[in-house]
């Protein structure tokens, strides 16, 4: 019991060190922490730090955009928050651990594991069977829910929503995996094939959760029974609510707060200042309404602003066996939210805010 509860203060120490600094620190369990998960500390590091990476490039452009203080998950009395975005980062990190210790797992990077062939020889379908090198997920669903999962150490509501959305980040990495083949036969004919399934590319993973963040479901708790704390009236509210969910489904329990203003004991910092979209190639839908969505909306206007770049161009090759580049440096045009009062001279601005008061 004691050598659990150990194993548990020790992963929890590695875990929370991200939110206190960019890179983690894992000393204290190098030196500290069983012998056994000293391989995977650095794997769950990285593998947190790629799935926050996600979590910023799915939210760009939008109001909340996964800032650094996103994995505190707390708010300014100390409560952990349970809003849609909370559940977003619950889900992409516990993904991200998983996707990384999977990942080197089949790359031979632990001496504990390998490739899954526990399907090998079996008839998939028609024309194939299981074979080759299978991505070994049950091994990293197993190691990263060790890692994870211990975190949540209450039995409260938050902690069971916690626990539930790291489970769907999980299952995100699985649903989306995908069958690769092999042909055989007489001169490539391909009379049967030989496949295996492999992790699919960590943004499809990323796309997989935002469209769930978007389908997340607002639990609608009973209070009443909920202020009985930990009791079994409470327990019993709680799995009622839950046995409504699909375990794929992320859930909330409070509304995301304006994420237009800056509220620096939340973390949040507001849209001013963000850069949005206006032209350029390719812009999805989305991103072309990227500046209503952060200024307009948020009564802010939208600045333009000219901004050089310098890029190598006129590159040549010279034999041998160099490529030689000039520095080009062109202008820019880059959109920003700025306040509508912004160029407006400092005596009508100071009368303005005087005004507002």
């Amino acid at each position: 019991m004691k050598r659990s509860t150990f194993l548990i203060l020790s992963i929890t120490g590695v875990y929370s060190a991200i939110v206190h600094t960019a890179a983690w620190s894992v000393n204290n369990f190098l030196m500290t922490g069983p012998k056994a998960y000293l391989t995977y500390s650095s794997s769950v590091a990285a593998g947190a730090h790629s799935g926050m990476e996600e979590c910023k490039f799915q939210f760009g452009w939008e109001r909340w955009n996964c800032p650094e203080s996103a994995l505190q998950l707390s708010t300014h009395n100390r409560l952990r928050s349970a809003t849609r975005e909370t559940s977003f980062v619950h889900a992409i990190s516990s993904a991200g651990v998983m996707y990384t210790l999977t990942r080197n797992c089949s790359l031979g990077d632990f001496e504990s594991c390998g490739c899954d062939d526990s399907r090998n020889g079996r008839v998939g379908g028609r024309g194939w069977v299981w074979g080759g090198c299978s991505d070994n997920v049950e091994f990293g669903e197993k190691v990263s829910k060790l890692f994870v999962d211990a975190l949540e150490t209450g039995h409260d509501t938050r902690a069971l929503i916690n626990l539930h959305n790291n489970e769907v980040g999980r299952l995100a990495v699985k649903a989306t995996m995908k069958r690769a083949c092999k042909c055989h036969g007489v001169s490539g004919s391909c009379s049967i094939q030989t496949c295996w399934l492999q992790l699919a590319e960590f943004r499809e993973i990323g796309n997989y959760l935002k469209i769930k963040y978007d389908q997340a479901h607002k639990l609608e708790m009973d209070k009443r029974r909920m202020r009985a704390g930990n009791s079994a009236d409470s327990r019993g509210a709680t799995a009622e609510t839950f046995h409504h969910i699909h375990p794929s489904e992320l859930v909330f329990l409070e509304d995301s707060p304006d994420y237009c203003t800056r509220n620096a004991s939340l973390g949040h910092h507001g849209t001013e200042g963000r850069e949005c979209l206006q032209t350029g190639k390719n812009l999805s839908q989305w991103e072309k309404r990227s500046c209503r969505r952060l200024c307009t909306e948020c009564g802010l206007r939208v600045e333009e602003r000219r901004t050089e770049v310098v890029a190598s161009c006129n590159c040549k090759f010279h034999w041998c066996c160099t490529v030689r580049c000039e520095q080009c440096r062109t202008l820019v045009a880059k959109h920003f939210c700025t306040r509508r009062d912004s160029a407006a001279p400092n005596h009508i601005r100071q009368r303005n805010r005087g005004h507002r008061r």
